[in-house]
């Protein structure tokens, strides 16, 4: 297992619980970090059903709801409620430095590796 790329992305102590931020330069299609019960989680920033950025709905204790239907995806670990979405979105491994500085791994969480935002890690399919 080799080293992942990270990004900075700053101090994020200023996110308060049910906040999220969007960081659009991270990754394919961005990434929005999440802050629910004390703890930061990070997911890819678009919708698996609408190719929408989740990080314009809004976030309903550990779901991020997409704003253009409705799909909601689990922050801790990226799988989606149900339909509209038939599949859930990635999830990014954050890590916070004792200065409070976080980064994140520009690569999800692999499938077969078990992950702190994720039992099933990366994407969870359905059907």
């Amino acid at each position: 297992m080799g080293e992942s790329e990270t990004e900075q992305l700053g101090d994020l102590s200023d996110l308060a619980d049910g906040q999220m931020r969007a960081f659009e330069d991270v990754g394919e299609y961005g990434i929005v970090v999440c802050r629910v019960d004390g703890e930061l989680y990070a997911i890819e920033d678009n919708c698996s059903h609408a190719d929408t950025p989740l990080s314009e709905g809004r976030l309903r204790g550990a779901m991020v709801m997409c704003p253009l239907h409705g799909a909601g995806f689990d922050v801790r670990d990226g799988t989606h409620s149900g339909p509209p979405a038939y599949e859930g979105v990635a999830c990014h491994r954050l890590h916070v430095a004792e200065s409070g500085e976080v980064s994140v791994d520009i690569a999800p969480i692999a499938d077969d590796e078990p992950g702190e935002n994720s039992d099933v890690g990366g994407r969870f399919e359905t059907r």
